[in-house]
């Protein structure tokens, strides 16, 4: 039988790869963004509340109201923007969904779609399935500066979407009020679509405010903004999240949604709806995480790995350069055989697989987890 592969090209996932690597060889897994630490035994306990209060069966489709109206109260304290929770805001199963939801919506056959490099791994192959041709804009370490004026040079007559991420993975970079205010600039005047990718708006360190694409007028009437509570509450495998966008665009998105998830988790965004109401169970995201960044990058400080550095997500990036030569792939897979320590090569968020030496390290971890990389680290 001959199957025309969609994806010819598309290999395992390297988060599949090396954290089979770290369990076969019992290495220390700081390769997939995932915390060690136990998520809130109040949250888990309102889960079981509404488990136990038979909100069991289907919610409805754009979530539920309770859970809509505690986001959009949420949204409006944070950075102003008024909505309609009916209309502008639906609960998705997780970020991909949304993501892949959104670019299913807006790139048909021969459509480009622009995204930013290094970047989130399920962009690019959404926008090829959808017969969409991807568009890469490359950055590079340490900074990752965008060239904002490349980005205007490159958008045509085709492009149809424009995808960022801020905070940014694996980059731990962020998005300031200027970059914010070029891409309303470059997309004025034109039809294209942001799908901004804000999963980790609240893992921000520095005293830098997250730039939300729903903070800028002009640009919230063209966005859909992706959010995740797995990332939020340290509860990766519940695969829950939200997007947000005006009501023309949400509309469209929801055509699309109902058909392939239709509906989430019920009791679970009940519990979400009344976990928010406290907001100090995101708001102290940004102290927590840092502490954990600063505990990391501390005790690898007197390695000769070069600390790129990071100012949002819950990944540090590190420069081996000075120890080796080889390509970041093979750096990875040694290390973790050899050292018993896995991570993910930046190269693998380049869709040339551009090598600049680093690997991303995810620090979500019990300080002892971080304690022990650390040592394997400064020992090589």
């Amino acid at each position: 039988m001959h199957i025309n592969s969609k994806l010819p090209q598309t290999e395992t996932s390297i988060f599949a790869v090396m954290s089979g690597l770290a369990n076969q060889y019992g290495a220390i897994n700081l390769s997939q963004g995932f915390p060690d630490f136990k998520v809130s035994r109040e949250l888990i306990a309102l889960v079981n509340k509404y488990m136990l209060a038979d909100k069991n069966q289907y919610a409805p489709m754009p979530g539920v109201p309770e859970l809509r109206q505690a986001l959009a109260d949420k949204i409006f304290k944070l950075y102003q923007r008024k909505l309609n929770p009916d209309t502008e805001i639906t609960v998705t199963a997780g970020a991909t969904q949304a993501l892949f939801t959104a670019i299913t919506a807006f790139v048909g056959k021969g459509d480009e779609a622009i995204i930013f490099e290094p970047a989130y791994d399920s962009y690019d192959p959404a926008i090829k399935l959808n017969g969409g041709i991807t568009k890469y804009i490359s950055l590079s370490a340490p900074d990752f500066k965008i060239d904002w004026d490349k980005v205007a040079d490159t958008i045509t007559a085709k492009t149809k979407l424009i995808i960022i991420n801020t905070p940014n993975n694996p980059g731990g970079f962020v998005f300031s009020k200027d970059d914010m205010l070029r891409l309303t600039e470059i997309t004025r005047d034109t039809d294209i679509v942001v799908i901004s990718d804000e999963v980790y708006e609240h893992i921000i360190f520095d005293g830098l405010q997250h730039q939300s694409a729903l903070k800028f007028d002009e640009l919230y009437q063209r966005s859909i903004a992706v959010y995740s509570f797995g990332k939020t509450f340290h509860a990766t495998g519940w695969k829950t999240g939200y997007v947000v966008a005006p009501e023309n665009l949400m509309s469209e998105f929801r055509k699309v949604h109902q058909f392939n998830v239709f509906s989430v988790n019920t009791p679970m965004q009940y519990a979400l709806a009344e976990y928010l109401q406290n907001e100090q169970n995101y708001l102290s995201l940004p102290d927590f995480y840092q502490s954990k960044r600063d505990f990391f990058v501390r005790h690898v400080q007197k390695s000769r790995f070069k600390i790129i550095p990071s100012h949002g997500t819950y990944f540090q990036l590190l420069d081996y350069s000075a120890i080796s030569d080889m390509p970041e792939f093979d750096f990875a897979v040694w290390m973790t055989k050899e050292k018993g320590l896995a991570s993910i090569p930046a190269s693998s968020f380049y869709h040339d697989k551009k090598n600049q030496q680093i690997l991303r390290f995810a620090f979500p971890k019990e300080e002892e987890t971080l304690l022990k990389a650390a040592e394997i680290l400064n020992a090589i």
